[in-house]
């Protein structure tokens, strides 16, 4: 009776329903600085895209390209995919010329360099502005640099010269002597700023082609009542929907900086022509316009500075809105004051003829006195914040130079910005002049300004400073050596035979290896060293011009020779840095072992968004984030998985920072794989704001799970420094390197030293990446508490 009534009951119910098929589980692999091939990192020479273009694509194994279709094939294994981003910064050598944007790059770092204080602190706006007017000046320095170059040295000293300008064939029409319709001073000058306009210009369009080119990708839609429901100055910096997006925010500076340039042109022509009519007595209409329009640029001139100050990131959501029309027509008005410069220069003065120098060029020392100013505001800034991020228990004291690297890594592209324009203007002239000094007696021409060759002078002596810590460097090396030598085999089997040259030459690799901890030591001398002599460079220029026939008068000769000789070494050094500079960036897109020493160092500075200065190299992260949380939020959505995403290097940082993006129900189904990552090492030092302890403790307790491999031997990777009450630590390691000391039956010829590479090879990659996807086989998350989860950090 009670089986047929079990039978009734089972039929009035109906058949049972098929259990649910579980989708397979994803996992993205992000590789990292020097780039590779998607056959290379899937291990399978056939591949196909998935989704993406040429510049950044995802790529999947040609046998898993239809894996969503086959779930019950990939119950053990998940489907492997992965993210290649290497053409978004490399391509081809003319990409090399992205270096002369270095100072700007240096510039805009300093900008997420803060100090990781509350959010609602007045000196993070304060801090912001300081670094935004600084770099204003870099752009102000480098078109007055441009004009120093093309107006004074060229155009107003060498074509005014007869001595210069012989030989010189196309520099014919210029010449005075020549009687041409351009030979007069105001008109050749008009004509020798086309180079700077032409280079403003240039600026302008490669800022805005290479925005809408990497970083226009907008993020995704986030599920409404999640991160949405913390208010938005409670975030963390890098959950924020427009942290990636700021489109808004570099279309204002790009239009503040293009017009910047333009009126430093425009103000450079006003100088000379304002000046002449000074000396000689011109009154009348002539002379009134040249006030009325220096007056102009100099109204401009302020109402750009305020634009540059009120231009602030809106990163509580992506900013769409569009700039006033008083932002967008500034570059016109700018440039028509330009204009109208350039025709009340032009106009014909009897009897105008070029002197020593341009005048005007004393704007150098005001640049730099300028720049002073702001790095020592910056400095104050900068510790005011620290004070407060102490008091309210931000940060656990490892933030390099106690959280004032900002204002020293400022200075150091101000100092980046004066060794590339004075090297320029140093080598200009020497080349103009033939054999002769510049500035010496019987010299064709005077030479660049005197504060460039006061620079070049105290060139020679920062140059021993560096070389200085070189040295103390091996020396640390050889300390660190000695001392872990001994513990080396120890590591290894006892079985093995001892090698003192096996163990020294790891032992080396380790010390060498810990070089990158001792960074901000190094930068924070140069800096001190640089101030300084940077100090002394005005002040001695300043003296020079006002008392220039006393300016050797009692000197030793001993001095007096020294002095020309670091003036001599100096302007060389100079002129070889931006050789160095160009040579460096070409091998850097053509020598893959050149790409990867500089690589790192340039992937850090290009990897935040251009909130500083508009005209440095572009973001690759505004591209390349947004695509990582693109392909994690629709994978989870549409195939209700779940995924691993695993980073190596500065993939782990694009892989950190796409999760951080993603909304909290989304982030809980994702586990993290990182190796080699200098997420804590570099980028929680430098950048304590957005990667300090706070933050990556926030992110570890928001996600699946995390795990991080690193090695005492690589220069660039570390331990995340995170743990857990009640829970593992996410680090694993430091891991062996290299995985045998000698020869054995399992490596019957010397291991390789890995370094910051090929950590797939250790046998601990694969059994830490094979319990992260077990864990996410069960298709749940484990609870907190539960054995082997993640506690609550």
């Amino acid at each position: 009776m009670n089986s047929g009534s079990d039978t009734a009951a089972a039929t009035a119910e109906g058949p049972k329903a098929p259990p649910p098929r579980r989708q397979p589980a994803l996992e993205l692999l992000v590789h990292g600085v020097g780039g590779t091939t998607p056959e290379k990192m899937l291990g399978d020479p056939r591949t196909v895209l998935v989704t993406g273009d040429d510049t950044a694509a995802v790529y999947r194994r040609a046998v898993d390209a239809d894996a969503e279709q086959r779930p019950d094939d990939y119950r053990a294994e998940p489907v492997r995919e992965a993210y290649c981003w290497c053409n978004l910064t490399s391509g081809n050598g003319a990409r090399a010329l992205w270096l002369v944007l270095l100072p700007f790059m240096v510039a805009n770092l300093a900008h997420w360099m803060r100090p990781a204080a509350p959010s609602r602190h007045k000196g993070h706006r304060l801090y912001d502005i300081l670094v935004r007017l600084l770099a204003l000046s870099l752009t102000v320095l480098l078109v007055a640099a441009a004009c120093e170059v093309a107006l004074d040295l060229t155009a107003w000293q060498c074509a005014g010269s007869a001595a210069c300008s012989a030989g010189k064939s196309w520099m014919g029409f210029l010449s005075p002597g020549q009687g041409g319709a351009w030979s007069g001073p105001g008109r050749r000058i008009v004509i020798a700023a086309l180079f700077p306009l032409l280079l403003v210009g240039f600026l302008w369009w490669l800022s805005r082609r290479t925005w809408s080119a990497y970083e226009s990708a907008s993020p995704p839609p986030r599920r409404p009542g999640t991160s949405r429901d913390v208010p938005p100055d409670q975030r963390p910096a890098l959950t924020r929907p427009g942290f990636w997006y700021g489109r808004r925010v570099v279309a204002r500076l790009r239009a503040a900086h293009t017009a910047a340039g333009l009126l430093t042109i425009a103000a450079a022509l006003l100088t000379a022509a304002v000046d002449h009519d000074r000396r000689a007595g011109a009154g009348g209409f002539l002379s009134a316009a040249g006030w009325v329009l220096l007056t102009l640029v100099l109204l401009l001139a302020a109402v750009t500075v305020c634009v540059v100050c009120r231009t602030a990131r809106s990163e509580a959501e992506p900013d769409e809105h569009r700039d006033r029309f008083l932002v967008r027509a500034l570059p016109f008005a700018a440039l028509g004051a330009l204009l109208l410069s350039a025709v009340h220069t032009a106009w014909a003065r009897p009897g105008w003829t070029s002197g020593n120098r341009l005048p005007g060029t004393g704007a150098f020392g005001g640049i730099a006195v300028l720049q002073g100013l702001l790095v020592l505001g910056l400095l104050g800034t900068a510790a005011l914040l620290q004070a407060a991020a102490r008091r309210h228990g931000h940060g656990d004291g490892r933030a390099a130079l106690k959280g004032l690297h900002g204002a020293a890594v400022a200075l150091l592209g101000c100092a980046l910005g004066g060794v590339l324009t004075g090297g320029a203007a140093q080598r200009l002239a020497d080349w103009l002049d033939g054999g002769s000094t510049p500035g010496r007696p019987g010299a064709p021409i005077a030479g660049p300004p005197v504060l460039l060759s006061w620079q070049a002078s105290v060139l020679p002596v920062l140059l021993v400073v560096v070389v200085a810590f070189a040295l103390l460097a091996g020396v640390q090396i050889l300390l660190v050596r000695r001392k872990v030598e001994p513990d080396i085999p120890g590591l290894y089997d006892k079985q093995e035979r001892p090698d003192e040259q096996r163990a020294r030459r790891i032992a080396g690799t380790i010390a060498r290896a810990g070089l990158t901890d001792s960074a901000p030591v190094l930068v924070g001398a140069v800096c001190v060293v640089t101030l300084v002599l940077g100090a002394g460079a005005v002040a001695g220029a300043w003296l020079t011009d006002r008392a220039p026939g006393r300016a050797t008068e009692g000197t030793p000769v001993l001095v007096h020779t020294a002095a020309a000789t670091a003036e001599s070494l100096g302007s060389w050094l100079m002129g070889a840095g931006v050789l160095l500079l160009a040579i460096m960036g070409w091998r850097a897109y053509r020598d893959r072992s050149t790409r990867r020493t500089i690589g790192i160092l340039w992937d850090v500075g290009t990897f935040w968004p251009r909130a500083a200065h508009p005209f440095a190299p572009p973001c690759y992260a505004e591209r390349a984030v947004p695509d990582l949380t693109w392909r994690m939020a629709t994978w989870t959505e549409n195939n209700d998985g779940r995924l691993v995403i695993s980073g190596h290097s500065q993939g782990s940082v694009l892989a950190a920072a796409a999760v951080w993006q993603l909304d909290l129900v989304t982030r809980s189904r994702v586990a993290l794989l990182t190796y080699g990552s200098p997420l804590e090492r570099l980028y929680g030092r430098w950048f304590p704001a957005c990667f300090g302890p706070e933050a990556l403790t926030g992110l570890h307790r928001e996600m699946d799970d995390w795990r991080n491999l690193w090695r005492l031997t690589d220069p660039i990777g570390g331990p995340i420094r995170l743990t857990c009450d009640g829970g593992p630590d996410i680090d694993l390691g430091p891991m062996r390197d290299p995985l045998a000391f000698g020869r054995t039956l399992q490596h019957p010829l010397p291991a390789q030293i890995l370094g910051h590479g090929d950590y797939q090879s250790d046998p601990v990659f694969e059994e830490t990446r094979a319990e992260l996807i077990a864990r996410l086989g069960s298709g749940l998350p484990r609870q907190r508490g539960e054995p082997g989860a993640t506690a609550l950090c």
